[in-house]
């Protein structure tokens, strides 16, 4: 039984883990969209396609007159998501623990 608590740990930590991840990923994209990164840096490149495929789902949600709103309320909504989502759910599993 030890063994499956600390399995159910591990998970939740793990699945906490990503969604930081995921938030962070998607944060640095708007950071990066706010302060106009240079789109043709490799580093730019990568962030943007990844939060592109992170918020896939939020991403034009939003039709604000500016872009800049479009995109943090976007991606932020997204980011958002996935903390919420994500820690829900690793603090379900170290919950079930007990």
């Amino acid at each position: 039984m030890s063994r499956y608590r600390n399995g159910s740990d591990q998970a939740g930590t793990v699945i906490a883990i990503i969604a930081d991840v995921f938030a962070l990923i998607l944060g640095l994209w708007i950071l990066m969209y706010l302060l106009d990164a240079n789109r043709g840096n490799d580093l730019v490149q990568l962030v943007r396609e990844s939060a592109n495929w992170l918020a896939g789902w939020s991403h034009d949600l939003f039709t604000f007159d500016e872009a800049w709103a479009r995109v943090v309320a976007g991606y932020g909504l997204a980011a958002v998501v996935y903390l919420f989502v994500g820690h829900a759910v690793a603090h379900r599993l170290h919950r079930h623990r007990h």
